[in-house]
């Protein structure tokens, strides 16, 4: 599973690099970060890991925001607040950049509090309060989190990038190429 994933990452790390160098992103440790972030979210239940007390999952942006206040919601600790925030600006980074029309479809769902959300916000926001915690151990990632946030307008256009040469991938003019290459 681990050879799996590693080459996973490299695959995207091949498409984030370019589209992200495209975007005005130019650093290492984001283009990284994206990569494991899209090669962790492949595994579809990990866009949803995230779940209340009751171990329902959250696919609510809006929901997630008050499951991770410390002080007026459930969230039990200053950690769980990080983890949560961490989830929201990388839901938020994933789904602005990588399916930008299905933001538009939750928010046209008038039943979900993610209908008040701007997901932009939510995701700088997110990246922003998971920056401060710059103690113990999440120290070394502080100053990554503070990049993501205001890199974050760009990461979305860089992986929208990265959505367009997926989709190109996948066309069939170009897969009949790559076959008559292995031939």
């Amino acid at each position: 599973m681990a050879n799996l994933d590693a080459g996973l990452k490299d695959f995207f790390l091949g498409l984030v690099g370019p589209s992200f160098y495209n975007a005005g992103v130019v650093d290492r440790d984001l283009t990284a970060y994206v990569a494991g972030m899209l090669t962790e979210f492949a595994d579809g239940e990990q866009v949803y890991r995230v779940r209340d007390a009751q171990g329902r999952a959250l696919k609510d942006v809006g929901e997630m925001l008050l499951e991770s206040d410390p002080v007026y919601g459930p969230a039990p600790s200053f950690d769980r607040e990080r983890e949560v925030r961490k989830h929201i600006g990388d839901y938020t980074l994933f789904f602005t950049g990588m399916f930008p029309e299905s933001v538009n479809h939750h928010r046209l769902r008038k039943h979900r509090l993610e209908s008040f959300v701007d997901f932009v916000k939510a995701g700088k926001e997110s990246y922003h309060i998971v920056a401060q915690f710059d103690m113990y151990e999440y120290a070394n990632d502080a100053a990554l989190y503070e990049r993501l946030s205001r890199a974050f307008e760009r990461c979305v256009f860089g992986l929208n990038g990265v959505r367009q040469e997926l989709d190109l991938l996948q066309h069939p003019i170009v897969r009949r190429d790559e076959t008559k290459q292995v031939m």
